[in-house]
């Protein structure tokens, strides 16, 4: 489980620190590059068996209430959009927070993941 968690966190934390990249061209750098740096760093504090439970619950919650609020319409209509249009460039407000609520997501179950480890350790 040890050799699972550091890759699975050393993945996160590099994969986190390139969608701060990404985002600095996005409208809103300073909510997102803040986020996924953020996000990088509890993955590195993860990847080296450190796990601050309650500091993890409050951006998984503040995650999930993210994902909530952004949440599309329809996943369905949002996913056929973004294939017609065969780019990643925004062209819609819809489009920008259908991403972010997957933003979102993706860093909340990654979080989880350190959580459940943390809460599993002080068991």
């Amino acid at each position: 489980m040890k050799t699972f968690s550091k890759y699975f966190f050393g993945f996160w934390f590099f994969a986190f620190l390139l969608f701060a990249y990404w985002q600095i061209n996005d409208p809103d750098p300073e909510i997102w590059v803040t986020l996924y740096i953020g996000a990088a760093i509890f993955s590195a504090l993860a990847f080296r068996g450190k796990y601050p439970l309650i500091p993890l619950a409050v951006v998984i919650l503040v995650c999930l209430a993210g994902a909530i609020y952004f949440y599309p319409d329809s996943v369905s209509e949002w996913v056929n959009y973004e294939l017609e249009n065969k780019d990643l460039t925004m062209k819609t407000q819809e489009s920008e927070e259908a991403r972010e609520t997957f933003g979102f997501l993706i860093i909340a179950v990654v979080l989880s993941v350190a959580a459940f480890m943390g809460w599993r350790k002080g068991k």
